[in-house]
């Protein structure tokens, strides 16, 4: 069975899953100009944040992915979705929306009204999703430099979200 944990991002697996996150994005990055900055811990740790690692059916962890608040918006407190990954043959089984719509669930239990993210227009697949899930463009409310896109949901303060699929355990 999939799992959903949260863990502190120097946990040693979250460590490995975000330098291959790292390591992938620097290797297929326009011009070679990615800027690699790991997380710091305090950021993902509740009530702030939660950083969360997904393990496939044999136990192997595969993805990864953190929600951390940041400054409010127009429509309230704001949390920004960060270093959504999951190992490329591990794709396509729908795992991305299920630990995405956990990290929507995650903010929306500490007051989140927002999520909202940046990503790079070349990140196709990552597009998809998050277009499915009912994102839209926004103004860009960071500097990133690996950012070309910005995007947000307005969360239902009377309905925190749910996991993408009945059978996800969340930790």
């Amino acid at each position: 069975m999939v799992e959903l944990t949260a863990t502190s991002v120097d946990d040693p697996v979250a460590r490995s899953l975000l330098t291959d996150y790292f390591r992938t994005r620097a290797d297929t990055f326009p011009g070679n100009t990615y800027t690699t900055v790991f997380p710091a811990r305090e950021v993902f740790e509740p009530p702030r944040g939660v950083f969360v690692v997904l393990t496939d059916d044999a136990g192997a962890p595969v993805g990864c992915g953190g929600v951390r608040e940041i400054a409010a918006g127009a429509l309230g407190p704001r949390f920004e979705i960060k270093h959504l990954y999951l190992a490329p043959e591990t794709r396509g089984r729908g795992w991305g929306r299920m630990l995405l719509a956990d990290l929507e669930r995650r903010a929306a239990e500490v007051g989140a009204r927002e999520v909202v993210l940046d990503t790079h227009h070349t990140l196709e697949p990552a597009a998809r999703l998050y277009r499915a899930a009912g994102y839209a463009p926004i103004e860009p409310y960071n500097d990133n430099p690996n950012a070309t896109v910005w995007l947000g949901k307005a969360l239902d303060a009377g309905s925190p979200g749910r996991s993408a699929s009945p059978s996800a355990q969340t930790g």
